[in-house]
This record gives C-alpha cells, sequence and structure tokens, in this order.
C-alpha cells in the first residue's frame, strides 16, 4: 500500500514504484474507475501495443482512421 497526498489544486503523484509496477509513462492516459467509496486507477494502453493482436479485425480500417477514433474517445 501506499499513500499520496491530493495537492490544492486536487493532483496526485504517483510514486515510482507503482508507475514501474503498472508501466506507466509520461504523458500516457489513465482510466479512473469509482466503485461506492473507491477509485480504481488503470493505464488506458497504447494503441501502437495493440497493432496485431487482433488479427481478424485485418482488413478494417486504416491505422490513421483508428488513431483519431481513439484519441477522440479516450
Amino acid at each position: 500500500m501506499v499513500t499520496v497526498v491530493v495537492s490544492p489544486k486536487f493532483q496526485i503523484v504517483i510514486p515510482k514504484s507503482v508507475r514501474s509496477v503498472l508501466g506507466i509513462e509520461k504523458g500516457q492516459k489513465l482510466e479512473i474507475f469509482v466503485m461506492e467509496n473507491k477509485a480504481e486507477v488503470v493505464p488506458v494502453p497504447k494503441l501502437e501495443d495493440l497493432i496485431g493482436k487482433f488479427p481478424e479485425l485485418r482488413g478494417g480500417p486504416s491505422l490513421r482512421e483508428i488513431r483519431k477514433s481513439w484519441d477522440e474517445h479516450v
């Protein structure tokens, strides 16, 4: 367990030990899920890391179209 402090701007710093375990990098997006009185922070995978993981989608939209849609929704 790690304890962090909320700044006056409601920001927190994710400690290096946690960033390392989760593979979080500068500029990476995170999703926050709220369940009852808890929040779960989950790294959003980079689009490039997903390329090739779903071969059944070959022949679909171009990487440029996927990137545009991804950036609009994440």
